[in-house]
């Protein structure tokens, strides 16, 4: 099977990524002041100390909030900020339990367009508007979810050959021209 996805740059990772739409929402998640490759291997990290092939919003929302700090705590940690992290893992379980019953794939199943999608993600906890359009690009290019305009409302990230974020990752070549993106964003900036 060719991967869509090659975000962790493990194959086990990048499995349960494309099967688990909560693992990939988590990574996204994860993916902040911490190398990609660490932030999207964060949930298979959580599956395997949780002793699950997967991840279940329900069972990570009633976790003890000390438990779950202290696994992805444990060495090696989740994530740069791993009891911060199991916080805002958590505090995105809760939501989807309360608003989707716990399943990630209600948020894209049925909307009527691009726009919608992107609200309903920017409302996510910890999903600002850029980590929304990313993920929302994320769904288009790699999981096959495009609701009408979704490129439009993915901005930059939605366009096609461009080498921006994770959405444009599909193995080591890609994810170089996405750093080298990168570089030349924090260059610029620095001027």
């Amino acid at each position: 099977m060719n991967a869509r996805l090659r975000l962790a740059q493990q194959p086990e990772a990048d499995a349960l990524l494309e099967r688990d739409p909560l693992a990939l929402m988590i990574g996204m998640l994860l993916d902040q002041q911490v190398p990609m490759e660490w932030a999207f291997s964060g949930p298979y990290t959580i599956a395997r100390r949780l002793g699950r092939d997967g991840l279940d919003a329900q069972e990570i929302a009633a976790q003890d909030p000390e438990r779950f700090a202290a696994l992805l705590s444990e060495k090696p940690a989740v994530h740069r900020y791993p009891g911060s992290m199991a916080g805002r893992v958590q505090q995105l379980c809760r939501y989807l339990v309360e608003h989707y019953d716990g399943d990630p794939t209600a948020l894209w199943r049925e909307v009527s367009s691009g726009q919608e999608l992107l609200r309903r993600l920017h409302e996510l906890p910890g999903f600002g508007k850029q980590k929304a359009q990313i993920f929302l690009a994320l769904q288009g290019k790699r999981m096959g979810v495009r609701p009408e305009g979704w490129r439009e409302a993915a901005g930059a990230y939605g366009e096609q050959d461009a080498y921006r974020s994770v959405a444009d990752i599909t193995g080591p070549e890609s994810l170089e021209k996405v750093r080298a993106h990168k570089q030349q964003l924090k260059r610029q900036a620095q001027k």
